[in-house]
């Protein structure tokens, strides 16, 4: 008897264990502590030398694995704006990030039309443009794909949210049964605004539409400059995604253009964000290859310091 109920009480316990674990959200678990957030590369980091043809787009993978330890990788289309509907050249992309542990995040769409456009016409054309990414980025694994909420200038705050929200609906719409999201950077005009672009995931109202907060890309006009602390604050709520956009170094190794302490604590611990934030070095005093590093260097002391 005694056995029985010994084994009834160890099997109890095991089976309590395991639903514990399994009911336990990821990125709530003990070892997932010990990582607030994660770093990828953002390929936009390397544009000059891709631009310059020095490196390869196929070689993406290869160059974050091997030049600067980085296991996971966001592209640009504008690299490869050509081979979205190239069955062969998207799997050879696939199957050089697998080979080297690589995940493949999502992809930055640019130039493919306004889907905020105000004639109906060509902000259905953007949106339809954005089709051949959605079933790239979805052969390669994504999560997501990246995208602009530009609309027309002249009209007023209001009627550009209704109009970008529009775009993003139809395109979510899209996205949805190839399981992919559809995210929004703050990248110039009202996009940059945070409680504009807020209010237009508010508008969209869909789970695969969200944003991409970057760090530093809060202009607004030539005349007006966003807060970016407040805009990644505004933005969180949606985010899929985190840009962490770098310029500057001073000795310390930290960043002169945002306090990475301050932003990754309202990404972080403010809003609960665990996942991958890229680095996309954008400067010009160091080079594109040190530019990364230091910026991967920056995000580790951070991982550091919210770990202690």
């Amino acid at each position: 008897m005694y056995r029985a109920t010994s084994t009834r009480r160890q099997f109890l316990a095991t089976s309590a264990a395991v639903t514990a674990a399994v009911a336990i959200p990821a990125g709530l678990r003990a070892e997932d502590k010990k990582e607030p957030f994660k770093i990828s590369l953002a390929q936009w980091s390397l544009h000059k030398t891709l631009f310059d043809k020095k490196l390869d787009n196929r070689d993406f993978a290869k160059t974050a694995k091997e030049d600067f330890g980085i296991d996971a990788i966001e592209y640009v289309n504008q690299f490869w704006k050509d081979k979205a509907k190239d069955a062969a050249y998207v799997a050879e992309l696939k199957k050089r990030a697998e080979d080297l542990g690589v995940k493949t995040l999502l992809i930055m769409c640019d130039g493919e039309g306004n889907l905020g456009d105000s004639d109906d016409q060509k902000r259905k054309t953007a949106v339809e443009n954005h089709y051949k990414w959605v079933e790239a980025a979805k052969e390669l694994g994504c999560h997501s794909i990246r995208v602009n909420a530009a609309s027309n200038r002249q009209l007023s705050f209001q009627q550009q949210q209704e109009l970008a929200a529009d775009g993003l609906q139809r395109l979510s719409e899209f996205a949805h049964p190839h399981g992919l999201n559809v995210i929004v950077e703050n990248h110039g005009g009202l996009s940059s605004n945070g409680a504009w672009l807020a209010g237009v995931m508010k508008l969209v109202d869909r789970k695969n539409c969200g944003t991409l907060p970057d760090f530093g890309n809060f202009r607004v006009s030539n005349t007006e400059e966003y807060d970016r602390y407040k805009g990644v604050d505004e933005l969180m709520p949606f985010a899929k995604a985190v840009s962490a956009k770098s310029h500057d170094f001073n000795e310390a190794g930290d960043e002169t253009h945002t306090d990475y302490f301050k932003m990754m604590d309202i990404v972080v611990k403010k809003h609960g964000y665990h996942g991958y934030c890229g680095i996309e070095y954008e400067g010009s005093k160091l080079s594109e290859a040190d530019g990364i590093k230091a910026t991967k260097e920056l995000l580790e002391r951070v991982q550091e310091k919210m770990a202690s």
